[in-house]
């Protein structure tokens, strides 16, 4: 009966989400680093940080992106800011396209986006205190309010997520891990926004801090409206907080799905590799742990075909000719994989 109930809720939670509208749609995004060369430094090759990528996060919900050190997933969240220029592809956030936007217009629209960043002390100045650092994007943005107002204001978040009375007037080195990455989420909600992007939010705190930070995310998304995109390495700190989880391979995105498919049902060959790496609470349920081989190749000469076909125990012939493209192959379940392809089956 449990079973039938869990189910359920799972299929209206789906139903709810689907019906929202999207707050971003990212379409064949690319984020290459240029390799200069030679005396003249000119451009010699690319590092393909970010590499044709597409996917839609709604309103409300939050995106996990998944992937182990260096497969492009914090790039791919700079440039959705746009703290980085995209190569090629389009960013629309809340219906307007801004993949080209900049100076004041590029300003203006930034209210609506955050990020909370993975280092919550190199993150904040050390030569502000703790209301200060919060009350800055107020004091840049909403410039008619008085003193007074913004420091009520400081305080409000303050005591939102968490941090004690006298946190206002003191200084970021003042506080552990877990408060300074407090201070990082009030200042980012300071400006009251529809969408923060978390890179990594608790990866530098203890474990007996985590829970709590992430707790705090989701209590505030519930208070604030807010859609997130949460970006980790951490396949079980991903699971606790995401409704789709986007698995990124050397700058692509090889399987795309809901939280349940994705642990439960994963269909590319890396993603069930990065399940089988998650240790079980229950020691007596042994699982079989699938090791890949080789190094993950240089995103500056990424192999041809399938990105992941040297590493791959179920590569094919055709996979180092191949270049899969992400496709639906169950309801709401996309993967790159000539596996399921039927075009190449």
């Amino acid at each position: 009966m449990a079973t039938t109930e869990t189910i359920t809720n799972a299929e209206v939670k789906k139903e709810q989400r689907d019906a929202k509208e999207n707050i971003l749609e990212v379409k064949n995004l690319k984020t290459y680093y240029p390799i200069k060369g030679g005396f003249f430094r000119r451009t010699v090759g690319h590092v393909k940080a970010v590499d044709d990528i597409s996917f839609n996060i709604k309103k409300g919900e939050t995106f996990g992106l998944v992937g182990e050190s260096g497969c492009g997933k914090s790039t791919a969240g700079r440039t959705l800011l746009r703290l980085l220029k995209p190569t090629d592809g389009e960013i629309i956030f809340d219906g307007e396209n801004i993949t080209n936007l900049v100076g004041n217009k590029l300003r203006k629209k930034r209210q609506d986006f955050q990020m909370v960043f993975q280092d919550p002390y190199a993150s904040l100045n050390p030569m502000q205190n703790v209301g200060e650092i919060v009350a800055e994007p107020i004091r840049n943005y909403h410039k008619g309010k008085s003193k007074k107002e913004i420091e009520e204001e400081v305080r409000n978040l303050l005591n939102r997520v968490g941090l004690p009375q006298d946190a206002y007037d003191k200084y970021a080195h003042e506080f552990s891990g877990g408060q300074r990455q407090r201070i990082g989420i009030a200042r980012a909600l300071a400006l009251n926004p529809k969408f923060i992007i978390a890179d990594e939010p608790v990866s530098a705190l203890d474990v007996s801090v985590q829970s709590q930070v992430l707790n705090l995310l989701m209590d505030l998304q519930d208070d604030f409206d807010l859609t997130y995109l949460f970006i980790a390495h951490d396949l079980s700190v991903v699971k606790h907080m995401s409704d789709r989880i986007g698995v990124m391979y050397l700058g692509n995105l090889v399987e795309l799905a809901d939280n349940e498919s994705i642990y439960n049902e994963p269909l590319h060959p890396y993603t069930q590799a990065l399940i089988s790496a998650i240790p079980h609470p229950d020691p007596k349920m042994k699982k079989e742990r699938i090791v890949l081989e080789g190094d993950v190749p240089s995103p500056s000469n990424p192999p041809s075909g399938c990105p992941f076909h040297t590493r791959c125990p179920m590569a094919k012939e055709e996979c180092s000719e191949i270049r899969p493209t992400l496709k639906e192959v169950k309801t709401g379940h996309h993967v790159a994989c000539i596996l399921y392809d039927e075009d190449v089956n």
